[in-house]
């Protein structure tokens, strides 16, 4: 089958490559990055160089594509500590893109990747986005099947704890306590996908996906216990004070604001109210196994 992913080499990208080209699928793989073209084609696929702001590029890529695999994140649209992007109008930009490269190269399969929180436009913060995109996405014919994939938060969030962890002795957050919340791998999410594609599919439809279901707690205990530090506590401030803290670095203001916003919706659980109801098979990467990759990715820095 011939498919075209966009994403790159990233956390999903590779090991999404890897599995789709072992299974005898011809892969192209979109990067915005020329240097990427011999890492991808070194994998087996084929390196398609351009940018998601680029619809005629877009288009032209799809062409003859069976199947499209659709992402986009916040570093397609800039730099988080960049003051003037505005996220959620960039990225929203990029779902109308690639609304228009489908409707004229012809694709009639595609894989989106969306996320937890994308079945409201309130209460989610940055991930807004997310929305917008799937909103895009469903006004595609109906003669175009499109396979929503919302993954919940990723385990590799966690890496952006270790300043805190290093220089506070705690995980600093506004929301925490015993309640479970669902994290996932790109592992999962990359196998999920995979399944997808050798799977029939009609219509526009969704599939959650998820690895294991901690509480904030369970997580500073895991974590803690992987790094040397039994003692590490999950430690709540006020939300205000948590946006204070990243403007104080030089967030962008939408990010920093969305962010908090987005983790009160975890505190509070609306951003699970849709995911509660469609609860997916929970994947293999457990807590326990990404602390490992914390407990490295914490010595290392």
């Amino acid at each position: 089958m011939n498919i075209v992913l966009t994403g790159s080499l990233g956390n999903i990208g590779r090991p999404l490559t890897e599995t789709l080209v072992n299974n005898g699928h011809a892969v192209t793989v979109i990067s915005s990055n020329p240097n990427r073209q011999q890492e991808i084609e070194f994998l087996g696929a084929k390196a398609a160089i351009g940018k998601l702001q680029d619809v005629d590029f877009l288009a032209e890529t799809f062409k003859g594509a069976e199947i499209v695999y659709l992402m986009e994140t916040m570093e397609a649209a800039g730099d988080m500590f960049d003051k003037s992007v505005d996220f959620i109008s960039d990225i929203t930009k990029i779902g109308e893109n690639y609304k228009e490269a489908i409707e004229r190269s012809g694709v009639k399969k595609v894989i989106h990747l969306s996320s937890i929180g994308a079945h409201t436009n309130k209460g989610t913060g940055i991930i807004l986005f997310h929305h917008n995109v799937e909103t895009t996405l469903r006004q595609l014919p109906d003669n175009i099947s499109i396979r929503f994939i919302r993954p919940v938060s990723f385990y590799i969030n966690l890496f952006s704890l270790i300043h805190d962890i290093r220089s506070k002795g705690a995980i600093i957050s506004n929301y925490g306590g015993d309640v479970k919340e669902p994290w996932v791998s790109p592992k999962d999410i990359a196998a999920v996908i995979a399944e997808e594609v050798d799977r029939k599919f009609e219509g526009k439809t969704i599939r959650y996906v998820a690895s294991d279901e901690v509480s904030p707690n369970e997580i500073a205990e895991a974590l803690g216990e992987a790094i040397g530090k039994p003692d590490l506590k999950w430690q709540v401030i006020p939300s205000q004070q948590l946006l204070d803290n990243w403007l104080s670095i030089g967030f962008n203001e939408q990010v920093a604001r969305g962010f908090t916003e987005l983790q009160e919706s975890q505190g509070n659980g609306s951003l699970y109210e849709d995911y509660n109801q469609h609860k997916p098979l929970l994947g293999k990467v457990k807590l326990k196994d990404f602390a490992e990759d914390f407990a490295k990715a914490y010595q290392r820095e």
